[in-house]
């Protein structure tokens, strides 16, 4: 018999091998979700699966770990901030090619109709009642009733008519043509599909210029921001310092930041962290306190993305709190020396 290889392995066997790996309660979770074509495939090549090495399985869960962070990334700054934290996290290479892999998931998805769903109808609606009968008649065959009915109120008297009939005289339709029209909906539709992605890059390039400004005027600026627009403030405080910042921290801080963060919160925190940021982290406490921490990271065994940045999270919040009472400091600039 050959030898299954990870680079020969396709997205459906990948797929595949990551539901037997993960267990029958989890891969439930996750079979619930698919439309039946896709659990039709997937199923089969669950089926056709044989004897599967213990290395390939653990490639395939650490390339699903790795697929998961970055669309975490991607979700929290944008492109050019996944970019940044992928190329410090995994390396250039890998980086681009995990990037690669979002990109063709994310085209894929563009191609399908069903991704409308997502949208808010009644915007929905409104955008659709300038496109033709035949096209509104296309995406309403794509949506619950629930939802169609939501759209269908939405658009005018002349179009919505134009629509139901067509939609009613469809017998069928060109795949190729949905995916197309999927496709050009969603250009147009980015606004309206994610209403919060570009406000959110506004945030990040906010709270980038702010970093780099005195610390004392930013405080003002954020203070005026915070009363007229709190959540605007909040949203910019928390991605002014990232956990990858921590590598500038000084070392009194840090031991002060470690000190009040619980070990097994810690050990999630830094579990697939650059070398260089957690031996940051390990010279902040004793010999003995490092040998148990690494110990728990390695029982810990994998993880789920969203539950390390929770963890970072946390200790950003505790950083952040400590630097407000004037317990630590978070950053010293180049031409600023440290007293103590």
């Amino acid at each position: 018999m050959a030898m299954v290889s990870f680079d020969s392995l396709s997205g459906l066997r990948k797929a595949a091998i990551l539901m037997v790996a993960i267990g029958d309660a989890n891969a439930k979770l996750i079979l619930q979700k698919l439309c039946e074509e896709e659990l039709q495939s997937l199923t089969a090549e669950i089926a056709a699966l044989h004897s599967i090495p213990a290395e390939v399985s653990q490639q395939v869960l650490t390339e699903f770990n790795e697929l998961l962070t970055t669309h975490l990334y991607v979700n929290q700054g944008g492109i050019a901030y996944a970019t940044k934290l992928l190329v410090e996290t995994f390396g250039k290479q890998r980086a681009e090619d995990l990037l690669s892999q979002i990109r063709r998931s994310q085209d894929a998805d563009h191609g399908d109709l069903a991704m409308l769903q997502k949208v808010d109808p009644q915007q929905l609606g409104k955008f659709l009642d300038a496109e033709h009968p035949q096209t509104v008649a296309l995406v309403l065959a794509h949506l619950d009733p629930r939802q169609g009915s939501q759209v269908l109120d939405s658009l005018g008297e002349e179009q919505g008519v134009a629509a139901i009939q067509r939609l009613a005289e469809m017998r069928q339709f060109s795949p190729e043509m949905a995916k197309r029209v999927a496709y050009i909906l969603h250009q147009r539709l980015e606004g309206i599909a994610d209403p919060h992605r570009k406000s959110y890059s506004g945030f990040k390039a906010v709270a980038d210029l702010l970093n780099r400004v005195n610390a004392e005027a930013a405080k003002k600026i954020l203070e005026r921001i915070e009363e007229s627009s709190p959540e605007v403030a909040i949203q910019v405080r928390h991605l002014m310092f990232t956990f990858a910042d921590l590598i500038s921290v000084p070392a009194v801080s840090m031991r002060e930041i470690v000190s009040q963060i619980d070990k097994k919160q810690l050990a999630l925190a830094i579990k697939n962290t650059p070398d260089e940021l957690r031996a940051h982290v390990f010279r902040a406490m004793s010999g003995r306190a490092v040998e148990m921490l690494q110990e728990d990271m390695d029982i810990m065994g994998p993880v789920r993305s969203k539950d390390v940045a929770a963890a970072q999270q946390h200790v950003l919040l505790v950083a952040r709190k400590l630097e407000e009472e004037g317990k630590i400091i978070l950053r010293i600039e180049q031409d600023e020396a440290l007293m103590i």
